[in-house]
């Protein structure tokens, strides 16, 4: 029969860190798993609550993230700003936020007004076009600093900016504007597209993630206990 090996001690420490990784990342995918249906449910909940008027920030709850809101104004196009490199079924092109003044108060809010296709020349823009007089927008209440609205630091060159932060917008446009941006649902008539990420989206991908994880963790761990805890057969 031949002799079984012992395991070094670094041999268990490497595998029983593999192990603990991989079932750590296996939770951490279900959590975010969890965590994006209730965020869905919540916004399937607030789709239904009737929209909340913007007028000052005077007038704005605490809870204001994700409600579905409506705001009338003018829009300034001069305070424009394209967010780039954001696609639409495999085709880059920009999202086009401009502040909109609203009425009867005169504060201003930024509106994502939707995508646009690139034309193909990084020097130049599409031509957008905007609702001359006042418009009614209606739309949900997106919190800046969270999902595309702040990931690295650099914004860009001029108002063609990589991401966006309302700090950001006030310091470089040099506009005060509302601490959120309105993500907008209704059509104005500008042939922007506003497909936007359906509450929940991926929630399946992570639980698939998790299940690969896992997998890896029993790997690890079978590959381990093969190699030095296995039975010999005595030879014959």
């Amino acid at each position: 029969m031949a002799e079984r090996r012992s395991p070094t001690l670094w041999q268990t420490v490497a595998a029983m860190a593999g192990v603990a990784s991989a079932l750590a990342l296996g939770v951490w995918q279900l959590d975010r798993a969890e965590q994006k249906e209730t965020l869905a449910a919540r916004q399937t909940e607030l789709a239904r609550s009737p929209a909340l008027r913007i007028e000052n920030e005077s007038a704005l709850p605490q809870a204001l993230e994700l409600r579905k809101v409506e705001a009338y104004g003018r829009f300034e196009p001069a305070g424009a700003v394209w967010l780039d490199n954001r696609t639409r079924k495999g085709v880059v092109g920009y999202e086009i936020v401009m502040p909109l003044r609203v009425s009867p108060s005169g504060a201003r809010v930024l509106v994502n007004r939707g995508w646009i296709a690139g034309t193909g020349d990084r020097q130049r823009l599409p031509v957008v076009t905007t609702p001359e007089g006042e418009v009614q927008v209606s739309g949900k209440a997106v919190i800046p600093g969270k999902r595309i609205y702040e990931l690295g630091e650099d914004a860009g060159q001029g108002r063609v900016w990589q991401n966006l932060t309302i700090e950001r917008y006030r310091t470089r446009v040099g506009s005060d504007v509302l601490p959120f941006v309105i993500e907008q649902w209704n059509d104005t008539g500008d042939g922007l597209l506003r497909e936007w990420p359906a509450p929940g989206r991926g929630a399946d991908v992570n639980r698939s993630y998790a299940i690969q994880w896992f997998a890896l963790a029993v790997l690890i761990g079978g590959i381990y206990g093969v190699a030095f805890f296995r039975r010999e057969r005595p030879n014959t």
